[in-house]
């Protein structure tokens, strides 16, 4: 359920108006309210969207229960949950774990184990994963409880009101101690799982500043721009530095067994009450690990 006081600005304004332009509700999902077991309320009445809305009414959106897809098998696991209401988890993903099930990781993913976890707590939800992590990338993954958390969190990336910083460990050391990577990228046609820099792939932006050196690797902080599949491991191997433990884009894999990355800090606004939220993860052990053999 979401409720909101109607304001001055939106004095005799039609409901339908209301939600779909302020509250950013979508028509397809007031048709699901409408036909699916939801309801629209205004001061405790069950309204149609062409009512007149009024300076202090109450609207109320109740939508209707939510289906899980078949392959969502729940599986207990342990969860690292930094962070948790009635609408966004933020979950610490550990390396090794894939986001979401798939043709080669069909069950034990993270999705699997947070619907154990709702099925746990009598929680009716499903997954809605606003940002996603590789499966051997560790670090913060922020997940939508409800369609309109997620729709409302998914426009905010669309603005950059979503935003994640990461860490990674590369091979060599980078001329430019800090810079811009832009490059596009797009399929390797030789391949299924991996891409490339190319001419005809889609824009590609990676901020870097390098954080601290050895004689065989730097520790870089990075930014993304924008958010295209395996973007920073395909654009440090473009470069001539893959990351260390990255097996499908030539990385040295003496020191650490998966790509040494890692989603630090994670910052957005709360789909609801709009207040700005933070979170920072720490550096896992295998890291710290590779970072004390290179040193």
């Amino acid at each position: 359920m979401y409720k909101w006081f109607v304001d001055e600005e939106d004095d005799q304004t039609v409901l339908r108006e209301y939600l779909l332009n302020k509250r950013h509700i979508s028509r397809r999902a007031l048709t699901s309210i409408k036909y699916s077991g939801g309801k629209i309320l205004v001061n405790n009445e069950e309204e149609n969207v062409r009512f007149t809305l009024s300076k202090g009414d109450l609207v109320e959106i109740i939508f209707p229960p939510e289906k899980r897809s078949s392959w969502m098998t729940p599986i207990e696991m342990p969860l690292s949950i930094l962070y948790e209401d009635d609408h966004v988890l933020v979950i610490d993903k550990p390396a090794g774990l894939a986001t979401i099930p798939s043709r080669h990781h069909p069950t034990h993913t993270l999705a699997n184990g947070i619907i154990h976890y709702y099925n746990e707590r009598g929680l009716p939800y499903t997954v809605h994963i606003v940002t996603r992590l590789d499966r051997d990338t560790s670090g913060l993954v922020l997940i939508a409880k409800q369609r309109y958390s997620h729709a409302i969190l998914f426009k905010d990336q669309q603005t950059d009101g979503v935003k994640r910083e990461y860490c990674a460990i590369i091979e060599g050391i980078l001329h430019e101690k800090k810079g811009v990577i832009d490059a596009p990228i797009a399929r390797d046609t030789d391949s299924i799982l991996k891409r490339k820099v190319s001419d005809y792939g889609q824009q590609a932006i990676t901020k870097y500043m390098v954080r601290e050196e050895s004689p065989h690797g730097s520790f870089v902080d990075i930014e993304l721009e924008t958010g295209r599949t395996h973007q920073i491991r395909v654009h440090f191997k473009s470069i001539g530095h893959p990351l260390f433990g990255d097996s499908l884009y030539d990385g040295n894999m003496n020191y650490i067994n998966r790509q040494a990355l890692h989603c630090k800090s994670l910052t957005f606004f709360h789909p609801t009450t709009r207040k700005e939220m933070h979170f920072e993860a720490d550096l896992p052990e295998d890291m710290h690990i590779l970072w004390n053999n290179l040193r």
